[in-house]
């Protein structure tokens, strides 16, 4: 389904000031202005909540079933890879067991986030940490899922939470939220609209992860060499890195001296932690800035230049790197905990370096030489001994280009994934608010049914 299939109409009468002293169809609730054919209740009053098992190793006895807490509570999805068992009681198996329909939201972390249990497996359980929501009526779960992300997004629920050591959302303040009550034909009709869109997004995400996965395959085959493109069959040089690049000079500044007004742009090694992608555009990314009198003789970035952690809390976060692109005449510094490496000309094809830490050889140096406990860290010495398999810069010319364009492929996707994010962002401002209506359909006893 692409979004211009979803068509809205019965829009309310057009006007720069939809609230209900300007408009008749509307009424002031403390929730907010909706259509005068919506009641208003509360949560309490159309779902039934409860808390789910605690975990306590005293009373943890009986026969051991799959238990789920809110780290696998994601927006729409429940994630069952790394599913828990846990000892449940004659009771707890009639009191936790969970039924299809259920609406499970998160009590603590990201508050309100939440999930319909759709019944993936036969037979689950649920922790504390999760609210357990079954309809006292007719009222739409999916439509509350709904607004529990917009009011999230919002940040309406936060009225609603409790902040003691940790800030979470008790069952006495969940029951009194305020819950817009459209008729049931049209609490239906909006819940379908909204699922149609998400299973567009759903789509989306399968294809990018299947596109990820074969750029990931064709990485394997082509950083080894196990695979060559046509025309290519020369032996690759084994080189050191440091015999490949020149280290240069980087800032040491922690994240407070950093501000909004300062002379250069700083790339900081949790920026490259955090980044997604193997080429960091400039062109296309926002940096914190740090005063010129703050950094020393630290080199300027160029076009080209590689920057790689030189910490990590975990050994697959050692050598992290990106390849800089887009640098044109802005002035970016690397900063705390980085290694700056500038290429010689005669070893790099462009935008082959950022694929250098997927090289197989050059992972395996990196972990055995990684030393540290809590953090692991590896020097310029030691990575200026690494050696590693090179193909000649044609051949890394024709790699990147393959891969560049699976990159470009993915990257496309993406942006129309967020950009329908948006969209439905925005279509359920409108929808759940009841400021479009949408037509609803004729009722034939065979409507397709709705969580």
């Amino acid at each position: 389904m692409g979004v211009n299939e979803v068509k809205i109409c019965r829009e309310f009468p057009r006007t720069t000031d939809r609230s209900s002293a300007s408009c008749p169809s509307y009424r002031r609730e403390k929730l907010g202005d909706i259509p005068r054919d919506w009641r208003v209740s509360s949560v309490g009053e159309e779902f039934t909540i409860q808390l789910g098992k605690m975990l306590d190793a005293a009373k943890n006895v009986g026969i051991s079933k799959p238990y789920i807490g809110n780290r696998s509570i994601h927006w729409r999805r429940i994630d069952l890879e790394d599913i828990a068992t846990v000892p449940m009681s004659p009771s707890d198996l009639q009191k936790f067991r969970l039924k299809r329909g259920d609406l499970l939201v998160c009590e603590g972390g990201e508050i309100g986030r939440s999930a319909i249990w759709e019944e993936p497996i036969p037979e689950c359980y649920y922790q504390k940490a999760l609210h357990r929501l079954r309809p006292i009526g007719d009222y739409n779960a999916y439509l509350l899922m709904s607004l529990l992300q917009l009011w999230t997004s919002t940040g309406y629920l936060a009225d609603f939470v409790t902040q003691t050591s940790i800030a979470h959302l008790p069952k006495e303040k969940f029951k009194l939220v305020p819950l817009p009550v459209p008729p049931a034909a049209e609490q239906r009709a909006i819940a379908k609209t909204l699922l149609d869109v998400d299973k567009f997004l759903e789509s989306l995400d399968t294809l990018i992860a299947k596109k990820l996965a074969i750029k990931s395959a064709t990485m394997q085959q082509l950083l080894t060499g196990k695979t060559r493109l046509p025309g290519f069959s020369n032996g690759w040089e084994t080189k050191r890195f440091g015999d490949t690049v020149t280290f240069l000079s980087t800032a040491s500044n922690p994240r407070s001296d950093l501000d909004e007004h300062g002379d250069f742009e700083y790339i900081h090694y949790g920026d490259v932690h955090a980044y997604d992608r193997s080429i960091l555009r400039c062109d296309e990314y926002d940096f914190p800035r740090i005063q010129n009198s703050l950094v020393g003789n630290s080199t300027k970035i160029m076009d080209g230049d590689f920057v790689m952690v030189d910490a990590s809390e975990d050994l697959e976060g050692v050598g992290k790197s990106v390849e800089i692109q887009g640098v044109i005449d802005r002035k970016i510094i690397a900063g705390l905990h980085t290694i700056l490496c500038r290429g010689i000309s005669n070893f790099w094809a462009a935008g082959f370096k950022a694929y250098l830490q997927f090289l197989p050889a050059f992972r395996i140096a990196l972990t055995r030489a990684a030393t540290g406990i809590s953090v692991y860290a590896v020097s310029k010495k030691t990575l200026a001994g690494v050696e590693i398999p090179l193909p000649g810069r044609s051949e890394q010319e024709a790699i990147v280009s393959v891969l560049s364009t699976m990159d470009a492929e993915i990257t496309a996707l993406e942006k129309r994934r967020d950009k329908v994010r948006a969209i439905k962002q925005g279509m359920m401002q409108q929808l759940l608010t009841g400021r479009i209506r949408l037509p609803l359909p004729a009722d034939t006893g065979d409507e397709e049914v709705v969580p």
